[in-house]
């Protein structure tokens, strides 16, 4: 056993997750980052893949989120798919007071489809600049009775979870809500690959043109997957309303490159989802896309 020991954290490859740990050992350790090993000292080099809840831990550290909230929900069990045409998901969600959900109800309002744990728009909701609501739509109980405890853990008052399907419910819930639409996401969705499920797909001509009615002049739609044939079939959905929606690659101030098909190379939100994480730490590339609706 050395008598001491230097740990260097090596570059962290936010793509891959991969984080190096090199441990020297010996008795000149002052220069040891300037210098080569000398004869008697140990070199041991640890190479390790860091896990998905572990780079999704460390996105989200500033939330300080309590994961194990289990005596008000119960442990969270993520099914990978919930069949959105199941009786159970086809029931219209109650509109809730807006009044009770939101402290300013004048606010601008946006709205996540699918919004899985929370995590992300939670963290909107705490560090955006810009002052907003935020609405999280999914159709997994358990997600969404979590992250609601987690709204309250945080006392914030400008988020709100809801267990809803968005195309039975999407409409009435924007329309009535007081403020102006601005911000529709529909992050890595289920993609459902099977040809006879792709009717359970979120992206749908209905939710298509309710977004393009509620969606105030100007607002954006962010659409993103880790599946190619999923990002094309949610593109060409929004490229079939040209005349209501432009493909841009910017949002607000911040202009982010695209490659030569038109995918935006960087979330524009400045923060990755979980889904999002963890493809890009198995290598996997993810297609992005902006919308605004023309004035």
């Amino acid at each position: 056993m050395c008598a001491a020991a230097v740990e260097e954290r090596g570059h962290l490859y936010g793509r891959m997750g991969r984080i190096t740990i090199a441990r020297r050992c010996g008795s000149n350790l002052r220069n040891s980052s300037n210098s080569e090993p000398s004869v008697g000292e140990s070199e041991t080099i640890i190479k390790r893949r860091m896990s998905s809840p572990e780079l999704v831990r460390r996105e989200y550290a500033d939330l300080r989120l309590n994961d194990n909230i289990v005596s008000e929900v119960g442990h969270v069990r993520i099914r990978q798919h919930v069949n959105p045409l199941s009786s159970s998901s086809m029931v219209p969600s109650q509109v809730p007071e807006w009044k009770e959900v939101y402290r300013d109800t004048t606010l601008p309002l946006m709205v996540d489809i699918g919004c899985g744990s929370g995590r992300f728009l939670l963290w909107l909701a705490k560090n955006s600049t810009d002052e907003k609501n935020y609405l999280g739509l999914e159709i997994r109980h358990k997600l969404v009775q979590r992250a609601q405890s987690w709204v309250e853990e945080l006392a914030l008052t400008n988020i709100h979870f809801m267990f809803a399907n968005a195309n039975v419910s999407f409409e009435q819930l924007v329309f009535t809500y007081p403020g102006p639409l601005v911000l529709v996401s529909i992050l890595c969705p289920d993609p459902y690959f099977k040809q006879r499920h792709h009717k359970r797909r979120v992206v749908q001509k209905p939710l298509v043109q309710s977004i393009s009615r509620n969606l105030h002049p100007g607002g954006h739609v962010f659409l993103q997957s880790d599946v190619l044939d999923v990002a094309i079939d949610m593109r060409d959905q929004f490229d079939a309303l040209a005349d209501v929606f432009e493909h841009v690659n910017n949002y607000l101030d911040l202009d982010v490159p695209c490659d030569k098909e038109g995918w935006l190379l960087s979330n524009p939100l400045g923060i990755r989802t979980e889904r999002e994480i963890h493809a890009e730490s198995e290598g996997s590339q993810i297609y992005r896309r902006m919308y605004q609706k023309r004035a």
